[in-house]
């Protein structure tokens, strides 16, 4: 019998995806908490699994849909006819699903070693608002460290064009744009010039090698071109570089400030997933590299991340030093769908 909490983790992920416009991803995972699983290893091992499957910790479900999305995007011949664009029956998916999971077993096994790595493109609508927004407060040039990194897509910010109501903030040709649903002011006509970026993360992808890109695209939901199409545009930038590091280790010898730079750290529904230990070392470093900042050499550090509210989205937060002032930006889908602006002028 399917375990309780394999049960439970499918059927949250199912209403997640139907609350993020995923139909076909909500039905899928209603689909694997419902039917009953051919036998052999994927389902021992997931029947099985050692700690918490649910999308708070291990995300068991998305890395299984994301290896059935990778097989359908090598060409996977059921898989291609059951995914979108085709619709098919609740039976006609299952029978490829159970297919796919005793066929390519071997495969689906190597790809659900590695937790998620989305890197949705769209949460840079949030860090294109709050760079330009800070850039008004602190005219200097920027440098950047992304915590949690992934392929590095979103550390290419700067190449991406927002629309925003009345004007477009970004690049004159830029390699996309980002058209969220805006409410609140809009920010200042204010660009930062990136001098230098980095990020890091402990299983960096790499878009330029065909296995980190399938796994990228992998993660996106098959009924989502969209968010396909941003992402492969993204793809064709991404060339900061993401170093293989705990992020907290990475970051501490990047805490020593240069001179007329600002210094921006800012993560994407990354800081969730450290270790207890390591958010509170982070945050310990941070504040103390902060307390020695000037206007001359600030220091910024901004998080989109879930905040145990229950206001919808997550929270776009900003804190800077000089002054150790903390800023509620705004509060955004999950996704990027949506950005709720609150800012201060």
């Amino acid at each position: 019998m399917t375990p309780v909490a394999v049960v439970q983790a499918f059927t949250a992920q199912a209403a997640h995806c139907a609350n993020l416009d995923s139909p076909f991803l909500a039905r899928l995972c209603t689909l694997l908490a419902t039917r009953e699983w051919p036998a052999g290893p994927i389902r021992d091992r997931i029947f099985s699994w050692p700690g918490n499957p649910s999308h708070r910790a291990d995300a068991v479900p998305l890395r299984l849909c994301g290896a059935l999305h990778a097989l359908r995007l090598k060409g996977d011949a059921a898989l291609m006819l059951a995914y979108p664009p085709h619709d098919v029956s609740d039976e006609d998916l299952w029978r490829a699903v159970g297919a796919a999971l005793t066929d390519h077993a071997a495969e689906i096994d190597r790809f659900i070693d590695s937790p998620p790595q989305t890197n949705e493109v769209r949460r840079a609508g949030g860090i294109i608002a709050a760079a330009h927004w800070l850039h008004a407060r602190h005219p200097l040039p920027f440098r950047l460290t992304e915590l949690g990194a992934s392929g590095g897509l979103n550390l290419m910010f700067d190449h991406f064009a927002l629309a925003l109501p009345g004007k477009t903030l970004g690049p004159q040709v830029p390699a996309l744009t980002l058209t969220p649903t805006w409410t609140g002011p809009l920010p200042p006509d204010s660009a930062p010039q990136i001098v230098e970026r980095t990020g890091f993360d402990l299983n960096p992808l790499n878009p330029a090698v065909p296995d980190d890109a399938l796994r990228l695209q992998a993660y996106l939901w098959a009924d989502q071109p969209h968010r396909m199409d941003l992402t492969r545009a993204a793809m064709k930038v991404a060339t900061g570089p993401v170093i293989r590091a705990d992020a907290i280790d990475g970051l501490t010898p990047r805490l020593t400030h240069v001179p007329g730079q600002l210094h921006l750290i800012y993560h994407t529904i990354a800081w969730q997933y450290f270790p207890f230990e390591r958010q509170a070392m982070g945050r310990d470093r941070i504040a103390a590299a902060g307390a020695a900042a000037t206007a001359y050499n600030p220091l910024a550090w901004l998080g989109m991340e879930a905040d145990g509210t229950d206001a919808p989205g997550a929270a776009l937060t900003l804190r800077i030093w000089p002054g150790d002032i903390t800023v509620q930006l705004a509060r955004m889908d999950f996704h990027g769908r949506w950005i709720d602006w609150t800012a201060p002028d």
